[in-house]
């Protein structure tokens, strides 16, 4: 689904993020990618979403070389972004305007587009009360939870029906109730749909909850990628459960030897 080749990217000629960096993602798999602050971990989400270009190698979505964000790739960012003047149900159904599913577009006729507001509608529905805030859309965001908010923001991107989705840091302004709640709605989100999916995190529970497979990222240039396999993913109620705490610790030593590694410059 994903293939990353001998990817280079760095700010400027004083930092390197990524020389010669290969690594794939599967169809259907869930990855999460921890690293030390400043790694290149949001970096390379933006890469991946066609938001930053590569400097060198390239980057491929279902074969397809990757130079500008791609209709079929939905993003969440951890600033959920709702427009603060629109409903719940405005700021979901935003995508869809802005792709001219929904709403005239001049290609369509009157029929059509009141079919396809119909459709659009239902699916709208379906996953504003799939996450549990069906009933909150005639709501505005400051009437809402953080939780609430950014339940909203991943509806709008599933409501594009995405084949990859990519979030970055996504709960990490959450209590942890809310935050572990949330957690197990996406993992059960990737039961369902089995669709590919990157989560940047900084939180090593959260990494091993909703990853099948963990890229930990370098504070030096990264050059081959650090993947660890991970049969634990989805274990939201066992924190507690020795196996669960000995993948999360070899996780932490993984990213103390990372966090550790001198910073170097690409020449």
């Amino acid at each position: 689904m994903i293939e990353v080749q001998n990817l280079y990217f760095g700010y400027g000629e004083a930092s390197c993020l990524f020389a010669d960096f290969s690594f794939t993602v599967e169809k259907g798999e869930a990855w999460t990618v921890i690293g030390p602050s400043g790694c290149g971990k949001t970096t390379l989400l933006y890469l991946i979403a066609g938001l930053n270009k590569p400097t060198g190698g390239e980057i491929r979505i279902n074969s397809e070389k990757i130079t500008r964000p791609r209709p079929s790739t939905g993003l969440v960012l951890q600033d959920h972004g709702l427009l603060p003047w629109a409903t719940v149900l405005d700021n979901t159904r935003l995508g869809l305007k802005i792709r001219k599913f929904y709403g005239p577009d001049g290609k369509h006729s009157p029929a059509d587009m009141q079919m396809d507001e119909k459709k659009n509608k239902e699916r709208i529905d379906y996953w504003l009360n799939w996450l549990g805030i069906g009933r909150l859309q005639n709501m505005y965001p400051a009437q809402l939870s953080r939780g609430q908010r950014q339940r909203a923001a991943i509806a709008r991107t599933l409501v594009l029906e995405p084949d990859l989705l990519l979030m970055d840091e996504p709960f990490s302004a959450l209590d942890a109730p809310i935050r572990e709640e949330l957690q197990k709605v996406m993992f059960q989100f990737h039961q369902q749909s089995k669709m590919t999916s990157l989560i940047v995190t900084h939180d090593i529970e959260e990494a091993v909850v909703l990853g099948e497979k963990i890229l930990v990222l370098d504070n030096c240039c990264n050059r081959f990628p650090k993947i660890v396999p991970n049969d634990l993913s989805g274990a939201v109620g066992k924190r507690s459960d020795p196996d669960f705490i000995m993948k999360c610790s070899q996780i932490r030593e993984l990213l103390a030897v990372c966090a550790n590694s001198p910073p170097l410059k690409e020449h």
